[in-house]
């Protein structure tokens, strides 16, 4: 499975993770897609836009599956 670094930083907003990982061409196409119901983290839709992704957490979008480490 693909994982996805947060570096030195405490978490990553879900917009900003689909579009680094190349999932939405832009954050607009990303929040649409969140609002929309399509994007799923730990199995459960989410529909935050801004919902903070911390480690340990795997977010799943249109077939596609990263887990988010430290």
């Amino acid at each position: 499975m693909a994982t996805f670094s947060l570096g030195k930083h405490p978490h990553v907003e879900l917009c900003d993770l689909l579009k680094l990982e190349g999932w939405s061409e832009s954050g607009a196409q990303a929040k649409i897609v969140i609002a929309d119901g399509l994007v799923r983290v730990d199995g459960e839709i989410e529909t935050r836009k801004r919902c903070k992704i911390v480690a340990g957490q795997t977010v799943s979008f249109a077939g596609q599956s990263i887990t988010v480490i430290a």
